[in-house]
């Protein structure tokens, strides 16, 4: 099999995560706002507007396939920090410890994926692969 299509279906499917939690976002923003405020963040407003506009920018890159390494590592920086201000199960009650571990686990296999994008690229077909068989 080429292994340009297992790359093309695995950037698809890391960056499906993200766009439709993005999407979700410019849909609801008062309450992305008002969770985000629930941690203790500053201009909750603005961090959920933006929070939307990188989820769904960063995934649609990777997608396409366009600075694919670039929106993988920014996904996986936003991920990372995600991770351990919202899902930060060591501080949380015993009840609520084993499902914010679960998601908190998720999210670093998550960031695992997105490195393996910024370290190998996003593959042959892509935007960045199409460039680069031109040079």
């Amino acid at each position: 099999m080429n292994p340009a299509i297992p790359m093309l279906i695995g950037r698809v499917l890391l960056a499906l995560i993200f766009l439709l939690s993005g999407l979700s976002k410019f849909g609801g923003l008062e309450g992305t706002a008002g969770y985000i405020a629930s941690k203790g963040l500053p201009f909750a407003q603005l961090l959920a507007l933006a929070t939307a506009v990188i989820e769904v920018g960063a995934a649609a890159l990777l997608i396409v396939g366009w600075q694919a390494r670039w929106a993988a590592l920014a996904l996986a920086a936003f991920t990372l920090l995600a991770s351990v201000l919202f899902h930060n199960y060591w501080a949380m009650p015993a009840e609520q410890q084993m499902m914010q571990q679960l998601m908190f686990m998720k999210n670093i296999a998550i960031v695992g994926g997105l490195l393996a994008v910024f370290a190998y690229g996003a593959g042959a077909l892509s935007l960045d692969g199409r460039r680069s068989a031109r040079a």
